[in-house]
């Protein structure tokens, strides 16, 4: 499952925060990208949130001095928060300061964040886990330089995740994060999504949170009932999502059909020896029907984007070497199936370089009718009960 992280700067933002659903309440300063609020305000919202939520706070922009990093991160320690984000922009000592904060690792949860736009190094996740860090996290550091998914594409961020689940850290994306993203990257199951400007009226990541935004990025993030990281399985299970709710099943109605055409990629597949080295361009064609919305389509909680198609297909082919077509087609078909509105999917995978035209294998599969009975995964509107947060 994966938890919503919503960035406020005091308290007047955390009740907003607090009262519409965020899992975890994080701490920094609005006026600038990485920027740390005083020792004061952290621990006055501590207080104020009694342990209704998992609290972070951001260490700040710091020069990577050892001895400067730690002493800054000692000092929101003693404010008794639960995570410590340390930013780890690209500096050759960067590697010095994750092992002096060793000890205090052992202290309270550091979750060390690189950047995309500042050479994310993925080597750095063996390192954090070595020293005892809680996560690791991807987020951008220029706010208008723009998103997280323009500077990393989601195999690569998919990597990451798995990289840092491999190492038993918490994974986390963060980086100008919009309402359309969040299906896309729920694709790779982090263990946290974090917003700013998202829940911001108009957007505008210095003005005051919105309960109306934070409403919509809260939809698009199934709640976990847990409301702590546990860990999660580190790599997707294929066999098991292509063997969930597959059934003959009835005609799909009430039903729309959401579709990617001659989508073409190049793919490790086939069962020579001489083809294991190389990558072939594969053709896609696959149509989804998805469970019609009860209401009108107003934003992106309505839909099934077609952007969740092309993902699935990036990070299914990104990973390990695929010795069949039908083994591939049944991947895409399993992941995709595995959404609650999706009830039937087509996939049809063509080899473009073996013979002409194209060779290859066109598969059908159904959800069971009683699987498939959510109609309107991600209802607009829904009133968040006060009560309920306290």
């Amino acid at each position: 499952m994966t938890l919503m992280l919503a960035s406020v700067t005091g308290i007047a933002e955390a009740e907003v925060a607090l009262r519409h659903g965020a899992d975890i309440i994080d701490l920094k300063d609005a006026g600038s990208p990485f920027g740390a609020v005083t020792p004061a305000v952290i621990t006055a919202t501590v207080d104020w949130l009694a342990r209704r939520r998992l609290v972070s706070a951001v260490a700040g922009t710091l020069d990577l001095d050892p001895a400067v990093v730690s002493r800054a991160v000692a000092a929101i320690a003693d404010a008794d928060v639960d995570y410590i984000k340390v930013g780890l922009y690209p500096d050759r000592r960067r590697e010095d300061c994750i092992r002096a904060l060793a000890p205090l690792a052992r202290r309270t949860g550091l979750i060390g964040v690189m950047f995309a736009d500042h050479s994310a190094d993925e080597a750095l996740v063996a390192l954090l886990a070595e020293s005892g860090f809680a996560g690791a996290m991807i987020d951008t550091a220029d706010k208008t330089g723009g998103r997280l998914l323009d500077h990393m594409n989601i195999a690569a961020l998919g990597s990451f995740v798995q990289a840092a689940r491999g190492r038993g850290l918490m994974a986390g994306l963060s980086g100008s994060l919009e309402p359309p993203d969040i299906p896309r990257l729920m694709l790779l199951a982090p263990d946290v999504l974090g917003f700013r400007g998202a829940l911001c009226n108009n957007k505008d990541r210095s003005a005051l949170i919105s309960g109306d935004a934070v409403d919509v990025v809260r939809a698009l993030i199934p709640a976990d009932p847990r409301g702590r990281w546990q860990g999660a399985p580190a790599k997707i299970d294929y066999r098991l999502l292509a063997a969930r709710g597959y059934s003959p099943g009835k005609d799909d109605a009430d039903t729309d059909r959401v579709f990617v055409r001659d989508f073409v990629a190049p793919v490790r597949i086939g069962a020579y020896a001489h083809e294991r080295n190389k990558t072939q361009d594969v053709r896609f064609n696959v149509e989804v029907r998805v469970l019609r919305s009860d209401r009108a389509v107003a934003d992106i909680r309505d839909v099934f984007s077609y952007d969740l198609i092309i993902d699935s297909i990036r990070v299914i082919v990104a990973g390990e070497h695929i010795p069949l077509v039908e083994m591939l087609a049944e991947r895409v078909s399993g992941v995709l199936l595995s959404h609650p509105r999706v009830t039937s999917v087509a996939v049809r995978v063509e080899k473009l370089e073996v013979a002409p035209g194209g060779i290859g294998v066109e598969i059908v599969r159904r959800k069971s009718a009683d699987v498939a009975k959510v109609r309107h995964l991600y209802p607009a509107g829904v009133e968040t009960d006060p009560k309920a947060a306290t």
